[in-house]
């Protein structure tokens, strides 16, 4: 660990992942009087940030305006695990700055609008909730994946509620399926019930920002609970009918851990679209990136091409049809959603110019 990342023991906001980097780039904002904190849960507006208590050595939870550093662009409101600056002498406090984000898991919003949003800040690992109660969905898992790889976090994929699987051999075949999707990623079966694989993951998170990612129903409530070490989220049963839950998570939240590390608990997602993923793709599809440049065409669309490495490796059954499929489906979306990003941009330098003139 350097000395940028080395946590400063003695400041009150260390078990929220206070480090000397942190301070580093919270410095010109002390010289301003401002105090740090980090927002732990953003909610209708308002957000609850944790601060160094009056006293220096304890912390408080204050609720925050966050207005002032609010932007119409959504990639730059405030999110949970932000380092802020607070102005304590209004009231409420107020954000003054966000700090620089090391890392954001981003994903592209619902609304026709080509944005993205920030559904966690300053994360170092991304737990992906699977749920062996319903089938897998590989896709989506590598969807997760590739958002993960993008914004910087080591991604683990937990597939939760493993004492409904039956024989030792099936859970081997699952895990195997994904690791198949999940190439260099930890693939761990838990189950709150029976405690199975829970030591394992409570290492895992156990130091940095951890974020909670996966559909609703998938255990993820539960596992934030038996993680704090307190039934601090509402958890309600999965539909019998499809093992899908409700939204038991409506927001996101900021978590201590009972063994060390945060965690942040996100809402169940839908949709998981892309957002500017190339790298976080390059990094899922490895494999393929590696045989791609061996195809005789440097453009090479891995479709029929002659003498194309991808399709051989195909073939000789080293990569399944499903893989190189889902290659060209997510490559293609996240293609059209850069050239739907380079438009806005260039119709907001259009508008500027117009003001400007």
């Amino acid at each position: 660990m350097d000395s940028l990342t080395e946590p400063e023991a003695s400041h009150p906001l260390a078990t929220y992942g206070w480090n000397a980097g942190i301070e580093a780039d919270f410095a010109p904002y002390a010289a301003k009087g401002l105090s740090p904190g980090r927002v732990v849960r953003v909610e209708r507006g308002l957000c609850e940030v944790v601060a160094p208590a009056a006293d220096g050595r304890s912390t408080v939870l204050l609720g925050s305006d966050p207005n002032p550093v609010a932007p119409r662009d959504p990639m730059w409101a405030v999110c949970a695990g932000d380092w802020v600056a607070l102005d304590r002498d209004t009231e409420p406090p107020a954000i003054r700055a966000l700090l620089p984000r090391r890392t954001a898991f981003v994903r592209s919003t619902s609304t026709k609008r080509s944005e993205g949003q920030v559904l966690a800040a300053n994360v170092d690992h991304a737990v992906i909730a699977v749920s062996l109660a319903v089938e897998l969905e590989l896709e989506r898992i590598e969807r997760f994946l590739a958002l993960a790889w993008e914004c910087g976090a080591q991604p683990m994929v937990v597939m939760t509620k493993s004492d409904l699987v039956d024989d030792e051999q099936t859970l081997d075949h699952l895990a195997s399926d994904i690791r198949g999707a999940a190439p260099n990623v930890p693939v761990l079966a838990v189950s709150a019930r029976t405690g199975h694989g829970l030591d394992t993951l409570r290492s895992h998170v156990s130091h940095g920002t951890s974020v909670l990612l996966g559909q609703s129903g998938a255990g993820k409530s539960t596992l934030a609970n038996v993680l704090v070490g307190e039934e601090i989220q509402e958890v309600r049963a999965a539909r019998d009918s499809d093992g899908k839950g409700r939204h038991t998570t409506t927001r996101r939240d900021l978590l201590l851990l009972s063994g060390g590390g945060t965690l942040i608990d996100t809402p169940g997602l839908r949709g998981v679209g892309l957002w500017d993923a190339a790298d976080g793709l390059a990094m899922l599809f490895s494999e393929i990136e590696e045989l791609a440049a061996s195809c005789r065409f440097h453009d090479c669309s891995h479709t029929s091409e002659p003498r194309c490495a991808v399709l051989a490796a195909v073939e000789e059954g080293e990569i399944s049809r499903r893989r190189l499929e889902s290659f060209r489906k997510l490559t293609a979306e996240n293609e059209w959603i850069g050239e739907r990003i380079d438009a806005r941009q260039r119709e907001q330098v259009r508008r500027d110019w117009k003001r400007g003139s």
